[in-house]
């Protein structure tokens, strides 16, 4: 059994991984990825029960900061084979990053 709903696939998982790791100014970015890819397949938060992202206690790394915690809602409405080729762009883009 998984304890966190982004270890169903090892390649999301590897991208928050990554995304976790990265410097604030690269988190960013990348839940700017997410958000829009979201947006593009028709998800919208406002329709889901989340409107506030610190309502409730803050107990994953990515609870922190309201953007990122957001894009993480946006990423677990995805469906699986979206969430991949978001994850993907994630590693790329962290990887484009990281090369400078």
């Amino acid at each position: 059994m998984y304890k966190r709903w982004y270890d169903i696939d090892p390649t999301v998982s590897l991208a928050v991984s990554l995304m976790r790791n990265a410097n604030i100014i690269s988190q960013y970015k990348c839940a700017d990825l997410i958000v829009q890819t979201s947006k593009q397949q028709g998800i919208d938060l406002s329709d889901n029960i989340l409107t506030d992202a610190f309502t409730y206690v803050l107990r994953r790394w990515y609870d922190t900061d309201q953007k990122i915690a957001e894009s993480f809602e946006y990423l677990k409405l995805l469906p699986i084979e979206i969430q991949k080729e978001v994850a993907l762009n994630i590693i790329n883009l962290l990887q484009m990053e990281e090369a400078g």
